[in-house]
């Protein structure tokens, strides 16, 4: 697989500007300069979270894609987040986890901070000095925000929070994260018994433990922090008190689940691009393995799954940048953009044969990568579930609608080349 830059598809065409194009480019030499040659060094130490390269995207200002320019960001929108993800991704899913993973708070402080939160926190993103972490999920709740045990009390102008959370992006390189935690008694309407607070990594209280590798990933930190009655002030809170579900819900729709398509979708280009490669390259008979029309069968039905996957990545987040209604195709792209590259990449082991299970071969970490896109802002069932109540109409809430002033605030000029 090419680290080299490439041009965007020409189905890619109406969802693109010249922008878009320029930032194309410029992921793609970045990923062959600077992420490429860090790929066998993260494999080879994965416990080590990779900071080196959060440098490099952070001087780019790439963690403030979506930012206003008002707050020093570069005010690009959503395709261009995307954009960023996927082309990081096809090289190291890894060094994109790390850019997406900060992405998602610092949306939600666009949709739910208040102007002076936003002045305090996104310039510092934009300029490089701080990366942020979103938490959620907990040891016995999982991603069900409705179990969060996490605690907050009020303590005159503090709130004081109490627990844990897990499976943590960005855990050991964030400076600051954004957590939920139950501030009504339990029992009561979870809709309003969450409440989001902005937490700086040094907050007595506040630790992380040391960093223990996953199945792939490997130099993304994703870690668990243990809050013991840490202290925070009253403006560190994010949206109003009981609006914790919604800073979570609308952050891992707009923001997580395109993200993790975006991933995805890199890795799968990396999985065709890996196997039509060896398959050319590998003779047979008076040929190679890509003259035999069974193998080319496979592939077909890979190239058919990754065209399908990157139309749908790309129109989702456009439509977003329009400000248009479009809930469910930002968690249709993340739910087959993830199955469909699944598929590919256990193809692409089956067509590789033992030479699949070599382990320094780069199909071995593309095929454990592509599970990580899985458990994130919800998993499959949870997809279908919520593409159900599309089809009966009861998908109440449309987070891209009721946030729609913030999310077109970076619409694409239509008279751009």
């Amino acid at each position: 697989m090419s680290a080299t830059p490439t041009t965007p598809p020409p189905a890619l065409r109406p969802y693109l500007t010249a922008r878009h194009d320029m930032l194309w480019q410029e992921a793609d030499a970045f990923a062959a300069e600077h992420v490429a040659p860090r790929v066998a060094r993260m494999e080879a130490a994965p416990g080590r979270s990779e900071s080196k390269i959060a440098d490099l995207m952070a001087a780019r200002g790439w963690f403030a894609v979506t930012v206003p320019a008002v707050f020093g960001g570069l005010g690009a929108g959503h395709v261009a987040r995307t954009v960023l993800v996927h082309r990081i991704a096809r090289v190291s899913a890894a060094a994109a986890a790390i850019l997406q993973a900060t992405l998602i708070p610092v949306g939600a402080l666009l949709h739910f901070a208040t102007y002076e939160q936003k002045g305090r926190w996104l310039p510092r993103v934009a300029d490089g000095s701080l990366l942020l972490s979103i938490a959620v999920t907990e040891p016995l709740a999982g991603g069900h925000i409705g179990g969060i045990e996490t605690t907050a009390e009020r303590a005159g102008n503090e709130w004081v929070i109490t627990g844990s959370k897990i499976h943590i992006g960005n855990s050991h390189l964030a400076g600051a994260h954004l957590i939920v935690a139950r501030t009504a008694a339990a029992g009561g309407s979870t809709s309003q018994a969450l409440t989001a607070f902005m937490v700086e990594a040094d907050r007595l209280g506040l630790s992380v433990p040391d960093h223990r590798a996953g199945l792939g990933l490997h130099g993304f930190s994703v870690g668990r922090l243990d809050l013991d009655h840490v202290r925070v002030p009253e403006d560190n809170v994010v949206g109003e008190i009981g609006q914790g579900l919604a800073v979570a819900q609308s952050s891992s729709i707009l923001y997580g689940r395109p993200n993790l398509a975006a991933v995805s979708l890199g890795v799968h280009e990396a999985v065709v691009d890996t196997t039509t490669a060896r398959l050319k390259a590998r003779p047979r008979y008076q040929g190679a393995l890509s003259d035999l029309p069974v193998l080319r069968d496979r592939v077909g039905d890979m190239e058919a799954r990754l065209r399908a996957a990157r139309i749908l990545a790309y129109q989702a987040v456009h439509l977003l940048d329009q400000g248009l209604p479009c809930d469910a195709e930002l968690i249709n792209s993340k739910y087959l953009g993830h199955r469909w590259a699944m598929q590919s990449a256990q193809d692409a082991m089956e067509l590789h044969g033992a030479h699949a299970l070599d382990r320094d071969y780069v199909l071995q970490r593309l095929w454990r990568d592509i599970q990580h896109t899985y458990p994130p802002a919800g998993t499959g069932e949870v997809q279908r579930i919520r593409l159900a109540d599309a089809a009966f109409g009861e998908d109440h809430i449309q987070w891209s609608e009721r946030l729609a002033a913030e999310a077109a605030w970076a619409r694409p000029d239509p008279t751009a080349a």
